[in-house]
């Protein structure tokens, strides 16, 4: 039997007439003689509104009660979805991951995905029903509930693909994967299809669509994934490793995020012994740092210079303010109102200039370059946040991702 895992996310889920149409969706694809395994979110802001609940009560959550608290946005969903699935004569049975064994590392709010125990899963299907399956969520291995960390449902979905070898369909507010965010960028074209490793670039760079821990478990596991509208009928995006491109594009996508923040250490002594200290420090914590810049002045101080998720600033200022004297940091700061333009295409191999074309572009626009990065396929600037819709106009209008140019460009 073919089977297919379906990922809805919270927007899909947030009434209770979205998750009948959800239900009805996933009746017809019933009717394939798939068998269907369906993921999926909270509904709504759930997770957000039980945030808000745990801060109201405690202003530094303990990680292991944050966890124990979210994990029930997702067995509300499970639990509705299946009872909508039954009222339309289908059997439906719903599972927390806790029940599927689906084991991940003891990391709280952070944890990854161990393994997943298929068992009831198989026997469920064999018996003709569907399993609801909350995503997010994990236990460890000492029997504690964790949590996956934003795009955790994608995640869930992609693993359990792998498991079963099976394909895996990211269903969300949106048609598709887009060359830009539409919201930032109204006339971005959408893609029929992209590679597992330009999108991996776009998701890491702030394409909020599907997450880049799932693409990158895609990729690994080649479970063929594909992206589109709840209950809609226009054609979505497909993500797979089996694109030949004759001539590839130069750049394949523009991705903007707002995620980040910068921070910048001054007048610290200009080591790799102490270039070690602090990453070290921010890796123990899992703290992911993006963008990096070091500048030795003449005196052999360094300023260095480094783009964190803004989720970790709070975490990344006790490590800092920990080890300041011992790192030798005579000052340091944090700036939040930045933004990450980056450029994907797998052209870039094989045609230079790209980068030199984008300098021009941000400079006739006077737009601030902060922080540079690159790689084989990808390049990003840091500009402030003010900054980020122009920039992001110009560099789609220059290479031909929007259907036409913005107004007032």
């Amino acid at each position: 039997m073919e089977i297919v895992v379906q990922k809805f996310g919270g927007s899909s889920l947030s009434t209770v007439d979205k998750i009948k149409q959800v239900a009805g969706q996933i009746r017809k694809r019933k009717q394939d003689n798939l068998g269907i395994v369906v993921i999926v979110s909270a509904m709504g802001n759930t997770t957000d509104e039980l945030l808000e609940l745990a801060r109201a009560v405690s202003s530094d959550p303990d990680p292991r009660e944050l966890d124990m608290l979210l994990n029930t946005g997702e067995q509300i969903s499970i639990a509705l979805l299946s009872l909508a699935l039954q009222e339309l004569d289908l059997e439906a049975v719903s599972f927390t991951a806790a029940q599927l064994n689906m084991t991940t590392t003891s990391s709280h709010q952070k944890a990854r995905i161990i393994d997943i125990d298929t068992a009831r899963l198989h026997q469920e299907l064999a018996a003709g029903k569907i399993p609801v399956v909350a995503g997010y969520q994990g236990v460890a291995e000492n029997n504690e509930y964790t949590t996956l960390g934003r795009g955790g449902s994608d995640t869930s979905a992609v693993a359990l693909a792998a498991k079963l070898e099976a394909r895996c369909e990211i269903y969300t507010d949106v048609d598709g994967i887009y060359t830009c965010d539409p919201g930032i960028l109204t006339q971005a074209r959408k893609l029929e299809r992209i590679s597992y490793e330009e999108m991996l670039e776009m998701a890491s760079l702030g394409a909020e669509v599907i997450h880049p821990r799932a693409v990158e478990l895609a990729q690994k596991y080649e479970v063929p994934l594909y992206v589109g509208r709840s209950c809609s009928s226009r054609r979505g995006t497909v993500i797979n490793g089996g694109i030949d491109y004759l001539e590839a594009s130069i750049v394949t996508g523009l991705a903007v995020s707002d995620e980040d923040i910068e921070i910048t250490l001054r007048n610290m002594p200009g080591t790799s012994a102490g270039l070690a200290a602090v990453f070290s420090s921010l890796a123990e914590t899992e703290i992911n740092v993006d963008m990096i810049s070091q500048l030795r002045d003449k005196n052999g101080s360094m300023h260095l210079s480094f783009t964190i998720p803004g989720t970790d600033l709070e975490q990344a200022r006790k490590i800092i303010g920990r080890n300041r004297e011992k790192w030798q940091i005579k000052d340091w700061w944090f700036r939040k109102d930045v933004s990450k333009i980056s450029v994907v295409g797998p052209g870039m191999r094989s045609q230079p200039g790209v980068a030199a074309r984008v300098f021009r572009l941000l400079a006739d626009r006077e737009v601030d370059i902060l922080l540079v990065t690159t790689s084989e396929i990808k390049i990003s600037w840091l500009v402030p946040a003010g900054q980020k819709e122009k920039a992001a106009a110009v560099i789609a209008r220059d290479f031909g991702l929007a259907e036409r140019a913005e107004p007032g460009e």
